[in-house]
């Protein structure tokens, strides 16, 4: 089941994007996501340091 979530405060790093967002019991989460084409990296943070952390380390997989 994908999440619909109304994401805020974006930030683009790179091709990864950094976005806050609430998950379904509420609680604030920041997730990275990259953008380019078939590389398929997300991931849910707890903090936003470690969600910006993720997005300036990693490595696309698919160059």
């Amino acid at each position: 089941m994908s999440a619909n979530r109304r994401f805020r405060s974006i930030v683009r790093i790179g091709p990864v994007q950094v976005g806050t967002a609430y998950d379904q019991r509420g609680q604030e989460k920041h997730t990275a996501a990259c953008t380019a084409p078939r590389c398929g990296f997300s991931a849910d943070y707890d903090s936003r340091a470690a969600a910006e952390l993720a997005a300036r380390t990693h490595q696309c997989a698919a160059r």
